[in-house]
């Protein structure tokens, strides 16, 4: 299927691995050119040159925290004008209701919900004015089934798709999509820390913990960033226009839920 997005520029956030390097690494297959950004410079200017490689679309790598008004702004200089933007950020550590206390909600309400935001708000004007254009906010399947030791990713991630829900509705009919992918357990770093939780707090072994954690998703096993990737593609196209403000789980069906 042609997604019809060759010669389309995106800025993927948080893209030098995991589930936005999945996101990355779809849209350049499909012949998007890239801005990819992360903290890291080393790891993204690795996975920048892999795509330039492999995919012969033109990468501008930027290494920034996009969670401060400082990296934002050392971002949006290389992403004026993008077609599309996928926003995604690491989650907020785990925890208990009792360990967190104001400082800790700002923390994730910046990387999780107000940078999203300020990257929407700098970006989808010129998407507006051209008639085109798409935005896909990475959260989490949180949202839909909030996860008791991951308060501090339920609250602000949520706060996000409370945004997400109005917005999208105001500028659908300038040609611009706003949606939300909600990841349930792929196989990332991500993964690989929350397995350490549940190793630790069990004291079990990591290849017990995935297994005790696969358990639960009838899938009976971890996403991919490859299939992550696709369907973020999918979103992106020209296909995906009549799709506003809405929530698509890849959880593999770990969320048991009617709607």
């Amino acid at each position: 299927m042609d997604l019809g997005l060759k010669g389309k520029r995106a800025l993927v956030c948080a893209s030098s691995k995991g589930l936005g390097l999945g996101c990355a690494r779809a849209l350049a297959g499909e012949g998007v050119d890239l801005v990819m950004n992360a903290r890291g410079a080393e790891a993204l200017e690795a996975s920048a040159q892999a795509i330039r490689d492999e995919f012969g679309v033109k990468v501008v790598a930027v290494a920034a925290d996009i969670t401060t008004e400082e990296g934002r702004e050392k971002v949006l200089k290389e992403a004026e004008g993008v077609d599309i933007l996928v926003n995604n950020a690491g989650g907020p550590p785990p925890g208990m209701w009792t360990d967190w206390d104001r400082e800790d909600f700002i923390k994730a309400l910046d990387a999780n919900m107000l940078a999203p935001i300020a990257l929407i708000k700098a970006l989808v004007p010129a998407m507006i004015d051209r008639g085109w254009g798409r935005v896909v906010n990475i959260t989490s399947q949180s949202v839909k089934a909030p996860i008791p030791v991951l308060g501090l990713s339920n609250s602000a991630r949520a706060g996000l798709t409370g945004y997400v829900a109005g917005t999208s509705r105001q500028v659908a009919g300038k040609g611009v999509t706003i949606n939300n992918l909600l990841p349930g357990i792929h196989a990332t770093d991500r993964a690989v820390s929350l397995d350490q939780g549940v190793s630790k707090a069990q004291g079990i072994g990591m290849d017990e913990a995935k297994a005790q954690r696969c358990a639960g998703i009838p899938a009976g096993r971890y996403g991919t960033a490859e299939e992550f990737g696709a369907a973020c593609a999918f979103l992106c196209s020209q296909h995906a226009g009549f799709i506003v403000g809405q929530n698509l789980l890849l959880d593999g069906g770990g969320v048991n839920s009617t709607m």
